[in-house]
């Protein structure tokens, strides 16, 4: 072990000592859904970069996709630093380096041989920690930080989630002063409605971000916003759902720019959002449709009634996972409330009438927006990155100890 850091409040790491050694810290991803895990890998990167601060160098297989994420990176460089954090490609041909203080797999995936070899090597070992998805399921309360010992390695598996005996999730520390700030500040909001190629709507129309995976269920939603008396504008990044927005218009060619309109419903297409402005989108809308970890997590923290679609699985447990978040969430909602966002979330997930169950929610939005507000306050006690470091820390102190005691 280097050095340990004291934090100096529950949300920001005081700076080390002046001739300290910073912990390194690598962090490897798998790209497999596009962008899902390497959004969540390279926020956390940026994140230890930025506010611990740790030497971070994150390890990606696919470049295409981080440089979507990350405007500023190049695909074609096997090694660049972007925001503080140096990005390695991971290829085939991995050569030895020397391995970080701290190791983090991202979602299980396989470190190269070379550098387990690399780690093995090391005295003391690194502790290696596999970052798990994101669940609110409650056997993940029994197996956070649990050790699988892989001798002369131990690699412990730390599952982000939404109660205390959990990982918690990422938030900058800054986050809910600047969402607030937005809501607060006029200028900022036109801002950002000018960024997209837009006015500032109307104060009667529903704002509403919708990024999703294919799914059968937009028709149906997109039907009752046409019909319904108030005004919709729905904002839709570039993503899987965007050919199905096309094709409900009659639009085989969808893309960036374009609008349409039907009935009481208007529907612009936004280029790619980076995650820099994401948050942004977020706070403009009234209503938020997320998909997948790192969109859902962010919509948590913007405070704002949101519908989450959850990445499918093959063998249906992905409804589990649903329920157990809606358990969580709308514990504390009367119970209409409850049973209009369990509706919406169920069918907008596969389950059919998604615009049968909007009227409910919209309803509810009120209720709902509160209850929002509050969870999102909830979950700032409990940070991602600053419990990944507590842990990195008790760790290394049982390590000494150890040690010591031999």
């Amino acid at each position: 072990m280097r050095v340990m850091m004291t934090y100096s409040t529950p949300q920001v790491q005081a700076a080390p000592p002046a001739g300290a050694i910073p912990i390194t810290c690598d962090i490897f991803c798998n790209v497999i859904d596009n962008y899902g895990d390497i959004g969540v890998a390279w926020r956390l990167a940026r994140q230890l970069a930025d506010e611990l601060p740790l030497v971070v160098r994150l390890w990606v297989d696919e470049l295409a996709s981080f440089a979507k994420i990350c405007p500023v990176a190049d695909a074609g460089l096997v090694q660049q630093t972007c925001c503080g954090v140096e990005v390695r490609h991971w290829g085939e041909d991995f050569s030895a380096v020397l391995a970080a203080d701290l190791v983090i797999d991202a979602f299980g995936c396989k470190l190269p041989e070379a550098y387990l070899a690399a780690m093995a090597a090391r005295k003391p070992p690194p502790v290696w920690i596999n970052l798990e998805y994101l669940s609110a399921e409650q056997w993940v309360e029994g197996c956070h930080r649990l050790p699988s010992p892989r001798p002369p390695l131990t690699r412990y598996f730390f599952f982000p989630g939404f109660t205390r005996r959990t990982g918690g999730l990422l938030l900058e520390h800054d986050l809910l002063a600047r969402r607030d700030a937005f809501w607060a500040d006029t200028t900022q909001q036109q801002r950002f409605w000018r960024s997209v190629g837009l006015e500032v709507p109307d104060a009667g129309a529903l704002k509403v971000s919708l990024f999703g995976y294919e799914n059968d269920a937009l028709a149906g939603l997109f039907e009752v916003w046409q019909r319904g008396a108030q005004p919709v504008l729905c904002l839709v990044p570039e993503g899987r759902i965007l050919p199905q927005v096309g094709r409900h218009f009659g639009d085989d060619a969808s893309q960036a720019g374009k609008r349409y309109r039907r009935g009481n419903l208007e529907v612009c297409v936004l280029p790619f959002v980076r995650q820099q402005d994401y948050d942004a989108l977020l706070w403009a809308c009234d209503v938020n449709f997320v998909r997948g970890e790192d969109s859902c997590v962010r919509a948590q923290w913007a405070g704002k009634p949101f519908v989450w679609q959850i990445y499918p699985q093959d063998d249906g447990v992905h409804w589990q996972k649903l329920q157990a978040f809606l358990d969580h969430y709308s514990a504390s909602l009367s119970p209409a409330a409850a049973q209009a966002v369990q509706g919406l979330w169920q069918a907008w997930n596969g389950g059919g009438g998604a615009g049968a169950a909007w009227p409910a929610f919209d309803a509810a939005c009120g209720e709902v927006g509160q209850r929002s507000l509050d969870w999102a306050q909830e979950l700032s006690a409990n940070n991602l990155a600053l419990n990944l470091l507590d842990f990195f820390g008790e760790v290394g102190r049982m390590r000494a100890f150890k040690i010591e005691g031999q």
